[in-house]
């Protein structure tokens, strides 16, 4: 008999999806969730414009709306970073770029308690056991708004060393990789809140 890996792995590369669905392989577990809101789509699109110009000229690149695959689980982040050219980084079936090529996945948080353990606990373990050297968490339902940037993942541990958190309105920056010095402020989050 197949694993369960194997199993969720044929379901979802079967799965047809209405339009503004998508769906994910994440601990275990199809999980299906719509598009984000206008909210989640304005501040992920900044941030993808301002990495594309940050990285502009250099041999890596913003990109969304792709697969990223890792051992037969698929993600589907709201933004990431890896090389310019995904063919010669794409996994053996060809369905998205390999997890091993990304250099940094950014999240927006989306509203709803299982959404939040979504990007906050399974996709935190699951990219820190991919080994994704950069993890960026921006959540407008954390406080009154947060940016996380975790780094140094231990994937035997499934989780994060080295863990920065700033309230909206404050800056912080990329520490390590190709988006190394990109600043995360106001200009992509919008104004402090509360």
């Amino acid at each position: 008999m197949p694993d369960l890996d194997e199993v969720l792995w044929q379901a979802w590369k079967a799965m047809e999806l209405p339009e503004g669905y998508r769906a994910e392989i994440i601990e275990g577990a199809i999980e299906v969730s719509p598009t984000g809101r206008l909210a989640h789509a304005q501040i992920t699109n900044r941030l993808r414009r301002a990495l594309d110009k940050f990285l502009d000229g250099g041999e890596h690149a913003c990109h969304q709306d792709t697969n990223v695959i890792h051992k037969r689980k698929g993600w589907i982040p709201d933004a990431f970073v890896a090389p310019e050219d995904q063919e010669s980084h794409g996994d053996e079936e060809g369905l998205g770029v390999a997890a091993s090529a990304v250099v940094l996945i950014a999240e927006v948080v989306s509203p709803g308690k299982r959404n939040q353990d979504r990007d906050r606990v399974r996709k935190r373990r699951e990219y820190a056991r991919a080994g994704v050297p950069v993890y960026v968490i921006i959540d407008d339902y954390d406080s009154h708004g947060t940016v996380t940037v975790l780094t140094e993942p231990e994937p035997d541990k499934a989780d994060w060393m080295g863990v920065h958190r700033v309230p909206y309105g404050t800056e912080i920056t990329i520490p390590e990789g190709p988006a190394k010095g990109f600043v995360i402020g106001e200009a992509i989050t919008g104004p402090k809140r509360g």
